[in-house]
């Protein structure tokens, strides 16, 4: 039985899209239930109806807290019997109690290679230190933003040239690859959280084209 996914965004929702793409595969291991956004004008709703996905706008700017905005978007992930969660783009800090409920449940997506470049401009600060290489994560949310367990990696090259907007396109790109990977290892349990660290199958291919585990043989 595919696991019952929940995408959350915030605004255009490309990989929200990325996903909603991998899903359609009969062989996939998951089905996205629905997308939430904390922003009613979020391109990314439209995306996912004409795609048939259930999309709602549940706006953070209504609630009085944190806390009372993070209930709402669980009660309806409830509802809608999601098992995992994706962060596609979704700009919210999460509450620490919500986090920790979902651990383990919860996948985001970060353009850089983690623990390097948390936070925001992340393409801008990799170019301002001179990295050669950088890429995207993706991992298990936790209360500590863009700090936890990495799940997999993608690589991609710094070139002489690049602006902060031409690498973060390079990433992006890499990013459509690995999030549906990513997703597809956990929704089968390849990738799973042990003591504060990800542990993945003996048979899961680590890659051999800086993309780490592999999107040809990861399950």
């Amino acid at each position: 039985m595919k696991r019952r996914v929940g995408i959350l965004i915030s605004g255009r929702g490309s990989n929200m899209m990325a996903l909603v793409a991998a899903a359609r595969a009969p062989e996939f291991p998951a089905a996205i239930a629905v997308v939430i956004s904390n922003r009613p004008a979020a391109p990314g709703l439209a995306l996912a109806r004409t795609a048939g996905i259930a999309a709602l706008a549940i706006d953070h700017r209504q609630f009085a807290s944190r806390e009372t905005f993070d209930a709402a978007v669980e009660a309806e992930l409830e509802r809608r019997g999601v098992e995992l969660v994706c962060h596609a783009g979704f700009m919210r800090i999460q509450s620490a109690a919500f986090a920790g409920r979902w651990l383990g449940r919860q996948l985001n997506i970060h353009p850089s290679l983690l623990p390097a470049f948390k936070g925001l401009a992340a393409p801008k600060q990799a170019l301002d230190a001179g990295v050669r290489i950088s890429g995207c994560t993706v991992h298990f949310v936790t209360p500590e933003l863009d700090a936890g367990p990495i799940i997999a990696q993608a690589a991609v090259p710094v070139l002489p040239a690049d602006t902060p907007e031409t690498l973060a396109a390079r990433i992006l790109t890499a990013e459509h690859r690995l999030y549906p990977v990513a997703l597809q290892l956990v929704a089968t349990a390849k990738a799973r959280l042990v003591a504060g660290k990800v542990v993945l199958d003996v048979g899961v291919d680590q890659g051999q084209r800086l993309l780490s585990p592999d999107a040809d043989g990861a399950c």
